[in-house]
Order: structure tokens, then C-alpha cells, then sequence
């Protein structure tokens, strides 16, 4: 790497690592928060020179490894379930998933990517359009669609809690 390409990619990382570390620890726990967002940062300096937009490589990069280790972890439960030791899953990592989150995993990425970088990382519709190549109009449209999905999905699970 050339020293003005070293230069650009150490201001970058200074830059964009807190807030997008920040982001992921929304979403999971501190440790693995900084494990995904050094990942995102790995995987864009493998390709630093074909990737035209590094800040939304780096989320949508985050977001797929959030899924990835959100995926990962419901594995892990439904084969501890399956193993008949249901009392080894403490309590407390149960009542930090809630099925809000499982319902935005189970988004398709089109419609989960928006969702995660409008709110829960708190960019404007205008900055996610930026990110994802997308028309405003497009990201206002997937969110409300993802909205939609949400809530009768909520709907559904109230229905049948009650």
C-alpha cells in the first residue's frame, strides 16, 4: 500500500471504527461489537482499491456480520434444546434477544439492511441512500415495507400470547 493510501485508510479507521463499533454494540454484546467491526475493516482493506464507497462497505459489511453472528447464536440455542439442557442457557442472554430482533434478522437483506442502518445506527434516510446505492424514495419505501412486516408479525405473536 502506497504511503498516501496508508495515510487515507489510517484516517478512515480513526474516523468511522468508534461510531461503527458503537453501532454494532447496539446490536450485540461489546466483545464481538469490536470483533465485527475490525472484520468489516479486514475485509475492506482486502478490496480497498475496487471499493468506491469505503463507509458503507464498511455497514452493510457490519450489518451482514451481525446477522451472520445473530444466526450463529439461534444455532447454537436450538441445539442446545435439542440436546435436552435447556437450564444451561442463562437467562439474562435470553431476555437480551428479544423477538424484535429476531424479526429484524429474519428480514430479507434488502429490507434489513435500511432498518439497521436508520435505526439503529441513527443515519438519515439521505446518508442510508448514500450507503446502499439506493434512491431516497427506495430506502423510504423498503423501510416502510420492513415496518409493515414488522408489525403484523408483532401483531401475530401478541395474538397468540394472549
Amino acid at each position: 500500500m502506497s504511503r498516501a493510501r496508508e495515510q487515507a485508510a489510517s484516517e478512515l479507521f480513526a474516523a468511522v471504527y468508534p461510531r461503527l463499533a458503537g453501532w454494532c454494540r447496539r446490536l450485540v454484546d461489546d466483545e464481538t461489537a469490536h470483533e465485527i467491526a475490525s472484520e468489516a475493516f479486514t475485509r475492506l482493506w482486502a478490496r480497498w482499491t475496487a471499493v468506491d464507497e469505503p463507509r458503507g462497505f464498511l455497514y452493510v459489511t457490519a450489518a451482514n456480520l451481525v446477522r451472520d453472528h445473530w444466526r450463529k447464536q439461534e444455532r447454537e440455542r436450538r441445539a442446545v434444546r435439542r440436546a435436552g439442557v435447556e437450564a444451561a442457557v442463562r437467562p439474562q442472554e435470553q431476555e437480551a434477544d428479544p423477538s424484535v430482533r429476531m424479526l429484524v434478522q429474519a428480514l430479507p437483506e434488502r429490507l434489513r439492511v435500511p432498518i439497521l442502518l436508520h435505526y439503529y445506527a441513527d443515519m438519515p434516510i439521505r446518508e442510508v441512500s448514500l450507503l446502499t446505492g439506493r434512491k431516497e424514495g427506495t430506502v423510504m419505501s423498503d423501510l416502510h415495507a420492513a415496518r409493515e412486516l414488522l408489525r403484523a408479525h408483532l401483531r401475530r405473536s401478541l395474538d397468540h400470547t394472549l
